[in-house]
């Protein structure tokens, strides 16, 4: 029986395990919070959890684990990967990951390959899912002898239009950090031609209508730059694009009250000692004024707003003026935010979210020119996974399976855009009720 580890017992580990359980593989979950491995792996036969804190815990500990499975999955916050990485390089096993390529993971690649080992990443829904259905279409139209000269793909994890009930338009279906944190990204992109770079500081101002159509009802939704789409040509061998543009997708009011806040200096890690302080002293001390009363007030003073404004609004619901005390071990403005988010916008019991993934490209033929919609529409299960638990960790888990069972013969640092991979994987999520429609029109 071949030994799978899994590191992280998050929000999108569910799915992932349960699925190796049920296909037949031993499962370690190893997490700081041994009562959430616990829960994960229930009281299968074939589910071990173990307490880990890589954090904390060295290199020795790590390799112990890792020499006893023959592949190990980090769903890990993303600093930790090549940590991960480095320990099955040591010890000669195969890894997976849902999270992007950073240049310390590309340069285990020629290591990997030495090895013989699968180091394999960017296997979740974004990246991930974009990738394989991406290349499903550029090589199909390739193959029909055309040439993709724009690509547009826009991902959200968002919550159901039934559960879509707060100001933010926003629940925590994933890690409530890196959903803020990735508000603070550069982006870089392809259009008409020309590249756009765009500050972190002014990514919230870059962002149009992306309308789409969920149960039968058009949704106009915000969409803005996701990071450095322009690698992503190379990857994708459309180089010849004129447009290359990979974007995230919210509801609206998202990017006016995101840039407001991050004006604000609450996406911030800057730490401090915020012991026994309120929110409204909090503010205060963020802003730089004396004393809290009148805290409202002189926020939307401090960012250009009126008292009355539906992003001022949004902070006063979010609990940011009142005289509660913070969460507990806040140090930094981002720490705040992080705690006092999820607690107010997780996702309630019986609640769904809605996780939507659009690829629109343009594609030339010798005698005419289509434009090719791909999308997919994927809503949690009520009192069950959520989409993002799917989505993410469903394509990871057949990613295992495909190199656990032989299927994969490429070796090194890789990502799902080889048909070896992305083929098979795509047949079984389909398989899984993880779908795309697709349409095309001549143009």
């Amino acid at each position: 029986m071949k030994k799978v580890v899994v590191f992280g017992a998050g929000l999108v580990a569910g799915a992932h395990v349960r699925y190796l359980l049920d296909h037949g593989y031993q499962v370690t979950v190893a997490s700081r919070t041994v009562a959430k491995a616990k829960e994960l792996v229930g009281n299968h036969p074939n589910g071990r959890p173990i307490a880990f804190d890589i954090e904390k815990e060295g290199d020795q500990r790590l390799d112990e684990i890792v020499r006893e499975h023959d592949l190990a999955v980090s769903l890990l916050p993303y600093v930790f990967h090549t940590r991960v990485a480095k320990s099955c390089l040591r010890n000669r096993k195969h890894m997976a990951t849902t999270s992007y390529v950073k240049p310390e993971m590309q340069a285990l690649d020629a290591e990997a390959k030495r090895l013989d080992l699968v180091l394999l990443n960017e296997s979740g829904v974004d990246p991930g899912i974009d990738h394989m259905t991406a290349m499903k279409v550029i090589h199909r139209v390739k193959a029909e002898g055309g040439t993709i000269t724009s690509f547009m793909s826009f991902c959200g994890g968002l919550p159901a239009p039934e559960a879509n009930d707060n100001p933010f338009g926003y629940k925590f279906s994933w890690s409530p950090r890196g959903v803020l944190m990735a508000g603070r990204n550069n982006a870089r992109f392809r259009r008409d031609g020309d590249v756009v770079e765009i500050p972190g500081p002014d990514l919230f101002l870059n962002y149009w209508c992306v309308p789409v159509e969920v149960e039968g009802k058009v949704i106009p939704f915000e969409g803005y730059p996701n990071r450095d789409s322009l690698p992503y040509a190379e990857t994708y061998g459309i180089t010849k694009a004129r447009t290359m543009f990979r974007g995230t997708l919210r509801n609206q009011g998202w990017c006016a009250t995101l840039k407001k806040v991050a004006d604000m200096g609450l996406l911030a890690e800057t730490e401090s000692d915020l012991t026994g302080l309120t929110y409204a002293q909090f503010m205060a001390k963020l802003i730089g004024k004396k004393s809290p009363r009148g805290i409202k007030q002189a926020v939307a003073r401090k960012i250009g707003l009126a008292p009355i404004n539906f992003i001022v609004a949004a902070l006063d619901w979010l609990g940011l003026f009142s005289s509660a005390p913070l969460p507990a071990g806040c140090k930094s403005p981002l720490d705040v935010l992080t705690a006092t988010m999820l607690a107010k916008m997780p996702l309630a019991p019986g609640e769904r979210d809605l996780l939507i993934l659009q690829h629109q490209f343009v594609a030339e033929f010798p005698d005419h020119k289509e434009k090719i919609t791909s999308t997919m529409i994927d809503f949690g299960i009520p009192n069950g996974d959520s989409s993002m638990n799917r989505t993410v960790g469903l394509p990871a888990a057949v990613g295992v399976r495909l190199i656990l069972e032989g299927k994969i013969a490429s070796r090194g640092v890789l990502v799902p855009v080889i048909p070896e991979i992305y083929e098979p994987a795509l047949v079984e999520l389909q398989r899984l009720g993880i779908h795309f429609t697709e349409t095309t029109v001549k143009v």
